[in-house]
């Protein structure tokens, strides 16, 4: 255990040497960035691509943020900015093994990486089933054990060039609107049906990183990746009425929904989530599963941070 740990120090410290805003190498791609791109979306403070590259508009996102949170203005993401990123804000890649559920800075710095080798996957620090079938194609792709289980050896994997490299900018091309209307409709909605706008938010960021046409395949489509069943259920039953299949609408079904389950488990957030994740039924029967567990405390550490 102590010699493994001690391995992964030394892989983070490969990337870490790249990375952080302020270093020399500004306009070389460093994936540490992109995870720190990635939370300064979520906070709404970065509308570029998740490219990697420590330019201006990646700089003014830690400044406002730094300003938001009262910290000294530096643009800078040393630790003290990180820790009050929250959840997605920590810890940097490389210090610990990833796995499906993990959630945080590296899961988005891991996804950016397989982004870049081809990978269809959201980037929004939340490893999930598309995240680990992605892992598991590069690990067969570098005769590596095809577990989906991110540990030294896949880590240090990443550190080889890889043979070709999607270009930084269609990382983000999975996003169809501008991430500053999907949070504003994200709080119209949580308004309009008088749900908590942060646990909204953190329940789309969780879903999808705010994309608004990701498509899971189960069918589940769009910000708050909605099933075909569940959207026909808040059409015929919650609104009585035909929703259009738009980023509004699609946030309009997830609220609605997350609204019945919320008094359907008279406002305990938790069995709601639990419920949202697992199905109310399952959650009634079975209590919650482990799986489920971990996505309902990453939601609510994200609730938690003011995202």
């Amino acid at each position: 255990m102590v010699r493994s740990m001690c391995k992964l120090v030394v892989v983070a410290a490969a990337f870490v040497a790249l990375v952080l805003p302020g270093t020399a190498a500004a306009a070389r791609v460093d994936p540490q960035v992109a995870g720190l791109q990635v939370a300064l979306r979520a906070y709404g403070l970065y509308g570029g691509p998740i490219d990697g590259i420590t330019g201006s508009r990646t700089a003014r996102g830690v400044e406002r943020f730094q300003q938001r949170a009262g910290l000294p203005v530096d643009g800078k993401a040393g630790r003290a900015t990180r820790r009050a990123l929250g959840p997605l804000g920590r810890p940097l890649f490389g210090k610990r093994t990833l796995r499906r559920g993990s959630f945080g800075w590296d899961v988005s710095v891991l996804q950016f990486l397989l982004a870049r080798r081809g990978a269809l996957v959201p980037i929004d620090g939340y490893f999930d089933t598309r995240t680990e079938r992605a892992l598991k194609h590069f690990q067969r792709t570098r005769r590596l054990a095809a577990d989906g289980i991110a540990g030294v050896r896949t880590l240090a994997a990443f550190r080889r060039r890889p043979r070709a490299v999607v270009r930084a900018q269609l990382v983000s091309a999975t996003i169809r609107a501008p991430q500053s209307s999907v949070r504003a409709l994200l709080d119209y909605w949580a308004a309009h049906y008088r749900v908590e706008s942060k646990l909204v938010r953190a329940v789309a960021w969780m879903e999808s990183g705010y994309q608004t046409d990701l498509t899971s395949p189960a069918g589940a489509w769009g910000v708050m990746q909605i099933l075909p069943p569940t959207w026909q259920y808040v059409q015929t039953v919650l609104a009585g009425e035909t929703i259009p299949r738009t980023p509004s609408g699609n946030i309009r079904v997830g609220v609605l929904y997350l609204r019945e389950l919320l008094r359907e488990f008279s406002g305990n957030a938790r069995l709601a989530l639990a419920g949202w994740y697992q199905g109310p039924a399952s959650v009634r029967k079975h209590g919650i599963l482990q799986a489920t567990k971990v996505f309902v405390d990453d939601v609510l550490a994200l609730r938690a941070s003011s995202l």
